[in-house]
């Protein structure tokens, strides 16, 4: 197209730059617009432009298992509709977990088809992690849930928005289901202004530079991203790996097998996952897209991060998953812990490719999204609360570096934590610690990075507490030699002395006043042989107190002085490796 209007290479990368910055400004509206903490605050969504033809042309930042999910979205619109019965204006909200860019119901997803000039160009989308949706319990999803019908209400892609005119009737349908409405609202019109952002974005461009240019160059930024990732692609060591690995839980205290294929050639990158278990009566299943949107934050890692994401850069890719397992269940499947699934995709292709690829790829990390959600009314101002947020932990070591600590999961990305301050003022909690989880685990040549402590106290009876902590049986892989990390886990301890057992998964445990919920994250993988760590790093690491003398001595064969910290011998086994 660009070559036969004669158009300048130069013309076409401003704009080609131009429609990357509409998708962060799309991310950043929304942000300054939505009324819920778990959008403004954690940042628990994602935005994206694609062309006429619904492929996507970039993403902006937000969660990274939200990668690729946009252009499902919008196709799934288109199919249902047709081009044809698209009108300036509209918009389409979808949310169901079987079609696609589904996930669970309470990440609901937003479509604009863009015009110019009555002529349609391009569409933008979002989704966003909405407060309540509806279904059996507060924040709608549920570590209990055996099916979609109790996890809320289910939009497969219904228009909300007519040529600019809101649906009444839909919107009443909604709130009459919503726990909290007029938070919901502020979130849907928030998604809805920023999708009008972009519109208005584009149609500038268009009327700057003209409209065949802008298409000229959504072009372009395919091309160019399928061009570098086949050129890369070219470059990568070939043949097969395999790994399998067991879940935690199912929701109903049985483990999840799943297991990977991937192979790699000159023309190919396909993860095949088949042989993984069926779905599973827990809320752990995935969708139609989740486990695809997975691999492609790994594939993204091996192929360049510095890419802009869109369809070009994922045209090698291929995912094989068979229709009914745990990673594409069927309706009525229950998907509300669908991302401790999708995770464990990611872990998998990850752990299979780590000595392959050891310069992108390091030992294992927390792995969990770690997921609380807690409910029940304010002390102070008695208006009914609720909290929604991940948990950070340790990520593992790799080739020159030592792990990262307090980090979100690979398929958070970037989310963030609601401070301190703002949840003790918002919701009824008192936050008793938050510290780092130094418990020396991930011992190597390159350490891995620690979790996190974090305990609530509830400030009223009858609070609500669910949470799903996956990696709280097996603990997170070491690569190269290095040990293994540690596991997940949270414990309740009650006011009036009782003290629970660790566990990784409960719905709606009830705490009273003064009742205390302590959660627990993993220690990172360590890297490489932990005798190969430098002694003064590892004397730094007790000073630090990331680990303890005997810990220093047993795991790295250093004896540190503990009054000065410095070096005073190697035992025996370190000298003998050297």
């Amino acid at each position: 197209m660009s070559e036969k209007l004669n158009i300048s290479p130069v013309t076409l990368d401003i704009v080609k730059d131009s429609l990357i910055a509409v998708s962060n400004e799309i991310f950043y509206a929304f942000a300054q617009t939505s009324m819920s903490p778990i959008i403004y605050e954690t940042l628990d969504y994602a935005s994206g432009i694609a062309d006429a033809e619904g492929r996507l042309l970039t993403q902006g930042n937000g969660v990274s298992g939200f990668i690729g999910m946009i252009s499902p979205m919008i196709c799934a619109v288109v199919d249902k509709y047709g081009k044809e019965n698209l009108h300036p204006g509209d918009v389409y909200i979808i949310n169901d977990p079987f079609i696609g860019g589904g996930t669970h119901m309470s990440d609901v997803g937003m479509v604009m088809p863009i015009f110019y000039k009555d002529e349609l160009i391009a569409f933008a989308g979002n989704k966003a992690h909405w407060s309540d949706i509806g279904g059996m319990a507060p924040g709608s999803f549920t570590t209990d849930a055996t099916n979609t019908y109790q996890e809320g209400l289910c939009f497969s892609g219904v228009k909300l928005v007519d040529r600019g005119e809101l649906v009444e009737p839909v919107w009443d349908l909604m709130r009459s289901n919503m726990r909290y409405p007029q938070i919901s609202q502020g979130d849907m019109w928030g998604q809805i202004s920023s999708l009008r952002t972009g519109e208005k974005r584009i149609n500038e461009l268009c009327e700057k530079y003209g409209v065949e240019v802008v298409k000229g160059s959504m072009e372009r930024l395919i091309a160019q991203g399928e061009l570098v990732a086949r050129k890369r692609l070219a470059e990568m060591p070939k043949g097969t790996w395999e790994m399998d690995e067991y879940m935690d839980d199912d929701g109903h205290g049985s483990p999840v097998h799943l297991k990977v294929k991937v192979t790699i050639t000159d023309d190919e990158f396909l993860a095949d996952f088949t042989g993984s278990d069926p779905q599973v009566a827990g809320c752990v299943n995935t969708g139609a897209t989740a486990a695809y949107a997975g691999v492609k934050v790994i594939f993204m890692s091996i192929i360049g991060p510095e890419l802009a994401v869109n369809d070009g850069v994922f045209a090698p890719l291929r995912i094989v998953c068979e229709e009914g397992s745990v990673l594409q269940a069927k309706r009525p499947a229950a998907t509300s812990c669908y991302y401790e699934s999708m995770i464990y995709a990611i872990d998998l292709v990850w752990k299979a490719l780590a000595p392959v690829f050891p310069e992108s790829l390091g030992a294992g990390h927390l792995l969990s999204v770690c997921t609380v959600l807690m409910a029940g009314t304010h002390q102070d101002f008695g208006n009914d609360y609720l909290i929604i947020e991940p948990t950070v932990g340790g990520w593992g070591a790799c080739r020159g570096h030592d792990g990262q600590v307090g980090q979100f999961c690979v398929g958070d990305g970037e989310t963030y934590n609601v401070p301190v301050e703002m949840a003790e003022t918002r919701y009824g909690i008192r936050v008793d610690e938050y510290s780092l989880h130094t418990d020396g685990a991930g011992a190597g040549e390159y350490r891995g990075g620690s979790g996190c402590v974090r305990t609530y106290r509830s400030m009223n009876d009858n609070q609500s507490f669910t949470a799903s902590f996956g990696r709280n049986k097996w603990p997170v892989w070491g690569a190269a030699g290095g040990k293994d990390g540690s596991c997940n886990y949270f414990q309740f301890h009650d006011a009036d002395g009782n003290v629970s057992e660790p566990m990784g998964i409960v719905a709606r445990r009830v705490m009273n006043k003064d009742d205390v919920v302590r959660m627990v994250t993993a220690t990172g993988g360590g890297y490489g042989d932990p005798m190969k760590r430098d002694p003064a790093k590892v004397a730094m690491d007790v000073k630090n107190e990331y680990i303890t003398l005997e810990q220093a001595k047993a795991d790295y064969g250093v004896i540190v002085d503990p009054e000065s910290f410095d070096v005073v011998g190697l035992t025996p086994e370190r000298e003998a490796a050297k």
